[in-house]
């Protein structure tokens, strides 16, 4: 499992399902095509670019090369990186057919090609000799902060979404995610107690 610091997008949830069986990273979707019209997800892909750099990891048809030049585009390119899997030809199991022209996606790339894509785009993997982690934020953490599993959650996650500038719909899940990749577990705290302070 490799630890990889950079944000890794990826088009779509198998996607992300076959590459977090092999990173331990952040791993954001871009819905496919949904990224274009979706301006929230672009201004948080841009704020991970900024802090902890991107990779773009798309399959390697023409869909993927349109979505991986959108945000070519829309994101400086000293943040981002790029990884390419070579063009197999084949299916995904669990879809009847191949796609339109007929390349396995990242979801059917074994697991060692994943890796040596993310390595060759020059991924910063992060080892055992690596400064110490800083902490993360757990699901009870969440709890304690009263942005899950209480009465007002959702309403408190609103506020903190809206507080930060990040997607409304994120989840409980997908917030801790990008909490733990933009701010450590004492800055998270001070903005919960923020929101305490100015909803009274």
């Amino acid at each position: 499992m490799l630890k990889i610091r950079e944000a890794i997008v990826v088009e779509g949830r198998y996607d992300k399902n076959a590459l977090s069986q092999v990173v331990n990273a952040v791993i954001l979707e871009t819905s496919g095509f949904g990224v274009f019209k979706n301006g929230e997800q672009l201004t948080l892909l841009r704020r991970l670019a900024a802090q902890r750099g991107l990779i773009v990891l798309t399959d390697s048809d023409g869909a993927g090369f349109v979505i991986r030049n959108f945000l070519k585009g829309a994101i400086p390119p000293s943040q981002v990186k790029h990884a390419y899997i070579p063009d197999v030809y084949g299916k995904e199991r669990r879809k009847r057919a191949p796609g339109k022209e007929g390349k396995l996606g990242v979801e059917g790339m074994p697991p060692d090609v994943l890796c040596q894509a993310l390595l060759r785009a020059g991924a910063t993997v992060e080892g055992e000799s690596s400064p110490a982690p800083r902490g993360e934020l757990t699901p009870a953490d969440l709890f304690a902060l009263g942005l899950n599993g209480t009465p007002d959650a959702a309403a408190r996650r609103a506020a903190l979404l809206r507080r930060l500038e990040l997607p409304q719909h994120l989840g409980a899940k997908a917030l801790l995610v990008v909490l733990n990749a933009l701010y450590t577990p004492e800055e998270v705290a001070r903005l919960a107690e923020e929101l305490n302070t100015t909803s009274h």
